[in-house]
């Protein structure tokens, strides 16, 4: 009995959890099921903003203009109580340019893809970025291109094809123009993530986010100004404000916030897996809200991209 008893190996130690940590976790898990559900009623807004005669040039400078005092208010606050890393003019230059890719293009292509397809369409194409984004590395930065990611490539856009097919079929190549516009919007935000690493490390996601928000509203009011819009702002419909005001700050402002304080309570890992449920969250309010049918085709191109980006997760 005794030798058996000196025999015993001791289990390794697991440390549980805290009340504290377990509060802490749980109000992450929160931040980033809200926010991927805020963002999801992006495209929702965009469209209820169109069926009231709003341009898209018009839509997404009351997007910015009303986001921006948010945004301001934020760096400012930043500024005030940061003792450490403060952004060097390089620095800014940088993001200004980022925020061109990430806020401003892919911004402007993905609305301009919305007038000709529908949100569910949208959305699936949108969320194609993760995949591009592991190319451009592959391509760009010579990380690893595993058969795994091949798959996810695969299973990605073949479900964004059956959706495609399916539209297309109604419709022509309307669709296909908004297809192709949504999918320059994604390659435009992978660009984005890929080269912005280095400076959310070094600044922090939420200075980085705001000099980028308001770097694309710069860009946005330049736009504005050099084009016409079909809509004068004094002609814009009470309602085209309400969406204009709900894209600004529900689906743009908190969200925002409430990821990036997702990711410094989970970690990037975690939160992106939450993410996976946005393109559900916006099919089951396209459905609802904007009456779009939905299928058994809906249904396969659906889980085809998911399954396609959680290969990518794992």
């Amino acid at each position: 009995m005794q030798g058996n008893r000196g025999s015993t190996t001791a289990l390794p130690y697991t440390p549980v959890p805290s009340a504290s940590e377990r509060r802490h976790v749980r109000s992450g898990l929160l931040l980033a099921v809200g926010g991927t559900g805020l963002f999801a009623l992006k495209s929702i807004f965009i469209k209820l903003a169109y069926q009231q005669g709003v341009d898209t040039t018009t839509l997404l400078t009351l997007r910015m203009l009303l986001a921006a005092p948010f945004y301001a208010g934020m760096l400012w606050w930043l500024l005030q109580r940061s003792a450490g890393t403060r952004p060097t003019r390089t620095d800014v230059l940088a993001t200004f340019g980022l925020g061109f890719l990430g806020y401003y293009l892919a911004s402007l292509l993905d609305m301009q893809g919305l007038n000709h397809i529908s949100a569910q369409l949208e959305r699936l194409t949108l969320y194609t970025y993760p995949v591009l984004t592991t190319l451009l590395g592959w391509l760009f930065l010579k990380e690893p291109l595993t058969r795994r990611i091949l798959l996810a490539l695969g299973l990605t856009y073949s479900g964004v094809l059956v959706l495609y097919a399916h539209e297309a079929m109604d419709s022509g190549s309307v669709v296909t123009l908004g297809v192709l516009l949504v999918l320059g919007s994604s390659l435009s935000y992978s660009l984005y993530v890929l080269m912005s690493k280095r400076l959310i490390g070094r600044l922090g996601s939420r200075l980085f986010t705001s000099i980028a928000m308001l770097a694309s509203t710069v860009y946005v009011l330049i736009h504005f100004s050099v084009t016409a819009p079909a809509l004068p702002v004094v002609q814009i419909p009470p309602a085209a404000w309400i969406y204009a005001l709900l894209l600004a700050f529900v689906s743009t402002v908190l969200p925002s916030f409430m990821i990036s304080e997702a990711i410094a309570r989970l970690g990037a890992g975690r939160t992106s897996i939450v993410g996976t449920a946005g393109p559900v969250f916006t099919i089951l309010l396209a459905v609802v809200m904007l009456g779009e049918p939905f299928g058994w085709v809906h249904l396969a191109g659906v889980l085809l991209v998911l399954y396609g980006i959680s290969l990518l997760g794992k």
